[in-house]
């Protein structure tokens, strides 16, 4: 195996890596000793659900969330110079989608390393997959302002560019809030404008539905601490 840094993706909730993972990804977690992982503790774990026989202990993490020094991140890299491939892993789905291993890429890039992204899931392509939205035309808009009135005013100026450039409209919110984003949703976008919902992705409580804000009104479902994807269109 050349040595790379290579993306792994992972499971989007507590299921069976088999149920969405090749098991390529496992032949090539085989050869890896470093891994760039944003929380230890749950990359430990989830390689040890991919390869229940592999030594954990004699594995190197380097861990890269919010308080990682940018100074670290390509320190972390070091190993590739050396001949020896790295994985990166975040905390659910797949690395540098919003994520912060998008930071450890560019690195990569700049330095002529080889990059090779792994197959798996992605929350936000699997929700617009189901959610009948345009699928030719869209855009990822991350975590939205917090304020009120900022959320407001990038809630209307999103579903502007539903009806103005045809794009269907991706974004998400942190789960414990997900209840208000829906009310906030229904409170300032149009009553006919179109809302999928997309909630534990891939897990045995998958739940993904697709209303206009009028008709969501009326049946609003429990979202709170589930991981979800908001998604506007006509």
């Amino acid at each position: 195996m050349p040595a790379a840094l290579y993306l792994i993706p992972v499971t989007l909730g507590e299921i069976l890596p088999s149920r969405v993972l090749p098991a390529y990804n496992t032949q090539v977690i085989e050869g890896i000793s470093y891994f760039i992982v944003e929380n230890v503790r749950t990359a430990r774990r989830f390689l040890k659900s991919v390869l229940p026989e592999i030594n954990i202990d004699s594995l190197t993490f380097f861990t890269l969330n919010k308080h990682t020094n940018p100074a670290d991140i390509e320190t972390f890299l070091r190993p590739i110079r050396e001949g020896h491939s790295i994985g990166i892993i975040s905390e659910a789905g797949c690395p540098a989608i919003a994520d912060p291993g998008a930071d450890v890429v560019a690195i990569a890039q700049q330095k002529n390393y080889r990059v090779i992204p792994l197959t798996g899931p992605s929350s936000i392509l699997l929700a617009l997959m189901a959610s009948g939205f345009n699928g030719q035309s869209f855009a990822f808009n991350g975590y939205l302002p917090i304020d009120n009135s900022d959320r407001a005013k990038t809630l209307k100026s999103l579903e502007q560019k539903v009806y103005t450039n045809d794009q269907s409209q991706i974004f998400i919110e942190t789960p414990f809030r997900n209840d208000k984003m829906l009310k906030d949703i229904l409170a300032f976008c149009r009553p006919n404008t179109k809302l999928c919902i997309a909630a534990d992705i891939t897990c045995d409580t998958e739940f993904i539905k697709t209303k206009s804000l009028q008709d969501w009104k009326k049946d609003l479902p429990d979202l709170n601490k589930r991981p979800c994807i908001f998604i506007l269109y006509k």
